[in-house]
């Protein structure tokens, strides 16, 4: 058994905890020892790890991924949606001190190429049902795949061998080469491009220990259970599984969100603390009222967004609401107090983070006037360490010292922020970042269209919609039917527009830039498209059972 005993883990500076206190390696072998009955994690059908169950598996894992050739610093792909084997998977790659590294399940056609290619990775572990979606995409350096949810595809474009083979070989890992720091790289997640494709974003151990640590989140301790209905290839199920296992807590992981199945599975799980993004509230809301409406023992919720119907919540069923604004590259740098009055906010600077509002400058803007949010941390390697094989965008986002999110704010004269606007050309829809540029590049593929321009416009769910605006190539016409048809084979299904408006041409800048601005002011007009309204129903793929 490796214990954490016999690695040294102080360091100088205070402010870096411990390596068992923040590094996936040594709090399982240290919760293993020290509470191996004691439940971790709960999942659809029943099933449930211990921690000393955890740390036996995750060890056999890791174990198989040494000998298929993984190595501590080598990148490894998670192409799953939330499984048991997922979150063995997850820490399997961080217990080897190897890099873990997600793909949305939704990706396909040239977004995933892109992800593949960026990330470096030779061995990827894929689910059963995403293995078809390889075919004709280019592989770059992967070399190997580990099929899980099923039998290995008949065509399979690589060598491949199922995830239970993983688990019937060596019960330990070989020892590391050296220790696992804070410091080292424990993920990339790939997030939104705005005037490009996704970007990796590294984070370090302390990274994903501080997003949503004891400093950033006090009221979530490790007596509390988390339900984690947020997806590993965020930082939404990732961030808040690894702090459950920082704190020596447990969490429930259903594969994914089902409103019928919510309010059963928190009680049958004795859930205490949930994550719910605005419209899973808004939908739980919706629902009839119920004298079962109280009986549970959940105890705290973050909705992101805050919606209108935070105190509606707050009041019908029983639960403390919280909110935040977080992105995958920063460590929550605001929080609010429980059920806040004031209406709109995010919250307010928590302890250990500067926050400022600028305009284009870097130059502090007046109170109450919008500018730029950016932000620092006091403890070193608490937020992104850039963006993966990409300095551009790195200097971009990390100038003057400062990380800029790209995200417009105002800010009160008793500190309580307010999200106004993205300065930055992305679209959030429903917990997801969409890449205006991504989807602007598969509409143009599409042989009627000759130039096409995609922005956000408000949803009735809260967060945004995807619009697209396009013109039409000389002596052709659009069909936005056919066009969505089109897409639904190169899009994620949460990328491909609801609402198609078709001009003659777009408004320009004289430099022939789009006035994307023009656009969004203009927004839904009555000869807009709505594929909703035309009973064109896009989802999600259905992966495993």
């Amino acid at each position: 058994m490796n214990s954490p005993t016999t690695v040294p883990t102080r360091h100088a500076d205070p402010r870096v905890p411990a390596r068992e206190t923040c590094v996936v390696r040594y709090l399982i072998d240290r919760f293993a020892a020290e509470r191996p009955k004691q439940v971790y994690a709960l999942f659809d059908g029943g099933l449930s790890f211990t921690f000393g169950e955890l740390a036996r598996r995750t060890r056999c894992i890791a174990a198989g991924l040494a000998q298929l050739g993984v190595a501590q610093g080598d990148h490894v792909l998670a192409w799953q949606p939330n499984t048991p084997e997922m979150l063995l998977t997850f820490f399997a790659i961080n217990y080897l001190g190897a890099v873990y590294v997600p793909i949305n399940t939704a990706f396909r056609g040239g977004v995933l190429e892109h992800v593949i290619d960026n990330s470096d990775a030779s061995v990827a572990i894929v689910h059963a049902d995403l293995v078809p979606r390889l075919h004709g995409v280019r592989l770059a350096r992967l070399a190997q795949l580990v099929v899980v949810g099923g039998a290995v595809p008949a065509q399979v474009p690589l060598p491949s061998v199922p995830f239970a083979t993983l688990e019937h070989g060596a019960a330990e890992p070989g020892p590391l080469k050296r220790p696992i720091e804070p410091w080292h790289t424990q993920s990339i997640i790939y997030t939104s491009g705005t005037t490009g494709p996704s970007k990796g974003v590294l984070s370090s151990y302390l990274h994903m220990y501080t997003n949503p640590g004891p400093e950033a989140w006090h009221f979530v301790t490790g007596a509390d259970r988390f339900l984690v209905n947020m997806p590993m290839f965020h930082i939404g199920g990732l961030g808040l599984s690894f702090a459950m296992l920082a704190r020596g807590g447990s969490l429930v992981m259903p594969e994914r969100f089902s409103t019928e199945r919510f309010w059963p599975l928190v009680r049958e799980t004795e859930v205490t603390v949930v994550f719910l993004l605005g419209v899973m509230a808004t939908f739980l809301l919706k629902a009839p009222p119920s004298p079962d409406d109280r009986r549970h023992q959940v105890a705290k919720c973050f909705i992101v967004p805050l919606s209108e119907g935070s105190q509606q919540f707050h009041d019908r069923f029983g639960i403390d609401v919280y909110t935040i604004f977080n992105m995958t590259e920063i460590s929550s740098p605001i929080v609010s107090e429980p059920n806040p009055a004031v209406r709109g906010t995010c919250g307010k600077v928590r302890a250990g983070v500067d926050v400022r509002l600028v305009d284009e400058n870097d130059c502090e803007v007046a109170t109450g006037s919008v500018g730029e949010m950016i932000v620092r941390t006091d403890r070193p390697w608490a937020m992104n360490s850039g963006y993966y094989k990409n300095v551009e965008a790195t200097v971009s986002a990390w100038r003057n010292g400062w990380f800029h999110t790209g995200d417009a704010f105002r800010c009160d004269a008793d500190g309580n922020f307010f999200f106004v606007d993205r300065i930055k050309d992305a679209i959030r829809r429903r917990g997801e970042n969409i890449s205006s540029f991504e989807v602007e590049a598969e509409i143009v593929a599409y042989p009627d269209v000759r130039e096409a321009a995609v922005i956000a416009v408000p949803s009735e769910f809260g967060e945004d919609e995807v619009m697209a605006v396009v013109a039409a190539a000389p002596g052709r016409e659009i069909d936005p039917a056919a066009l969505i048809e089109f897409l639904r084979e190169r899009l994620a299904y949460f990328m491909i527009p609801r609402y198609i408006r078709i001009l003659p041409e777009l408004p320009k800048t004289p430099s022939s830039k789009v006035l994307k601005t023009d656009l969004r002011t203009t927004g839904i007009t009555v000869e807009t498209w709505d594929r909703e309204k035309a009973g064109i129903v896009v989802r999600r793929d259905k992966i495993g059972n």
